[in-house]
């Protein structure tokens, strides 16, 4: 029998602004939202802002509500090692037009507001996890309207 994956928690966000568009990071030659992992000592929804304001500059941040966890099994180059990422997705807005600044250390190159127009555009060429995630979000948010 094999061993369970030690499991990496990470969080990330669905970030909207006022014109009610999606915040996207394009990362390695795919578009992707932005997301990291947890620090020591440090609460999951800090986690998930923090690495939102690092990888696109976007500040500040209001949490609106927990959405959901995506796994994701990869070669960890670091720990030299096969590990399951736990990513913590959350709802977030912010304020006014904030400068967008792509954290080139981390390999992201541009950073964008979508409006819901064009995001099957950047689905088209986005990780699976992320269409589930932004597919999910996008159910939610017609409900919401809905409502």
């Amino acid at each position: 029998m094999s061993q369970p994956l030690p499991i990496i928690i990470a969080a990330g966000g669905l970030v909207t602004n006022s014109n009610q568009e999606l915040l996207m990071i394009f990362r390695r030659e795919k578009w992707d939202l932005p997301k990291g992992k947890l620090d020591p000592n440090e609460d999951i929804p800090t986690c998930a802002i923090r690495e939102v304001t690092e990888e696109t500059g976007v500040a500040p941040l209001t949490l609106t509500q927990f959405h959901h966890i995506t796994y994701h099994d990869y070669f960890d180059t670091w720990q030299q090692q096969n590990v399951r990422k736990a990513t913590h997705w959350y709802g977030m807005t912010t304020i006014g037009e904030p400068t967008l600044l792509p954290q080139t250390e981390e390999d992201i190159t541009a950073v964008a507001w979508v409006p819901l127009s064009q995001i099957a555009d950047k689905l088209a060429n986005t990780y699976p996890n992320i269409v589930e995630v932004v597919t999910r979000w996008l159910q939610h948010h017609a409900l919401q309207q809905q409502l």
